[in-house]
């Protein structure tokens, strides 16, 4: 039986050390917020035969000189293919800068057959508008899983347990934000949607590992200690969290390789930081939710004064 609890301080200092590496990046690299959440203006165009994002991208910023976002996207059911181009800033392109991007776009890529088929416009306020909402999403998903896992496990220190799966999903959140500064992906709706989605998935774990450690209280008592009850629930659930994350990891692996060879960055955007997550919810869950929380639960007993078990 691995003695999770023992080895905590080489999990904590595993997390630590990601954390300074993604606040090192971000220092680094900063924090690129997508047009969606600063404003500016978006430029969505058709085209045939193959466009490389990365290449249209340096081609814009040359063309009218702001920071340049390109993504592809395929309509299968209509047999179309779009060019989203975001130009970040605090006003509106101009009709001659709209019109240099298009004649720069059309030398670069004569056989594409480019046509504008929208232009958008998005004010600062309402990108900031945006971001802030999807901050108050995840702040309420705490929220509510705090309240429900302090109710649900009342029997196992309800506040503490949810407290502890919240500094747990911090850790998630964290290593999806750093993976965004890392590869350079700017914030955007992905950004939340994928937050949201490993918060769910993690938290699932987390939850099945404390119904482990109630039934396992509730069969062999309250005698037994802290340490050995946390171990055996974690290594009794172990393989389930490790088969279900391995087998949502191999699906955003293959969503991410098909968006990957048709560069729909989209999908990249989103599939790339889910991948890291599920790690990282599975890592969570196994090695910090519960050392966490035994740790809670000693500190009240010696409050208490009861002498917990050596580690």
């Amino acid at each position: 039986m691995i003695k999770f609890y023992k080895h905590r301080y080489i999990y904590f200092a595993i997390s630590i050390c990601i954390i300074l590496f993604g606040i090192t990046a971000a220092f680094i690299n900063g924090i690129q917020l997508d047009i969606q959440f600063k404003g500016g203006t978006i430029l969505k165009y058709t085209y045939a035969t193959t466009i490389n994002a990365e290449q249209t991208e340096k081609i814009v910023e040359q063309a009218v000189g702001r920071n340049t976002n390109c993504l592809l996207q395929s309509n299968m059911a209509k047999d179309e293919k779009m060019l989203i181009v975001s130009l970040a800033g605090n006003e509106a392109i101009t009709s001659q800068e709209q019109e240099a991007v298009t004649s720069a776009l059309t030398k670069a890529y004569p056989d594409a057959h480019l046509a504008l088929s929208e232009s958008l416009t998005v004010e600062p306020f309402i990108g900031r508008h945006f971001f802030t909402n999807g901050l108050i999403a995840i702040a309420l998903s705490f929220l509510l899983i705090l309240m429900y896992v302090g109710f649900r496990f009342k029997n196992i220190g309800g506040f503490s347990a949810g407290t502890m799966a919240i500094v747990a999903l911090f850790h998630d959140v964290f290593v999806v934000t750093a993976v965004f500064i890392i590869f350079k992906i700017p914030l955007n709706d992905s950004f939340i949607a994928a937050i949201l989605t490993i918060i769910g998935f993690s938290i699932n774990d987390t939850i099945v590992i404390y119904d482990r450690i109630r039934e396992n209280e509730r069969l062999l008592g309250k005698k037994v200690p802290t340490e050995e009850l946390v171990d055996l629930s974690i290594n009794q659930s172990m393989m389930r969290s490790i088969n279900t994350n391995l087998a949502v990891f191999a699906s955003i692996t293959v969503i991410y390789i098909f968006a990957q060879i048709y560069d729909i960055g989209s999908i990249r955007g989103f599939a790339l930081p889910m991948m890291f997550g599920t790690i990282s919810g599975c890592y969570s869950t196994i090695c910090i939710a519960g050392p966490l929380w035994t740790m809670w639960q000693n500190h009240k007993k010696k409050q208490n004064g009861v002498k917990p078990a050596r580690a």
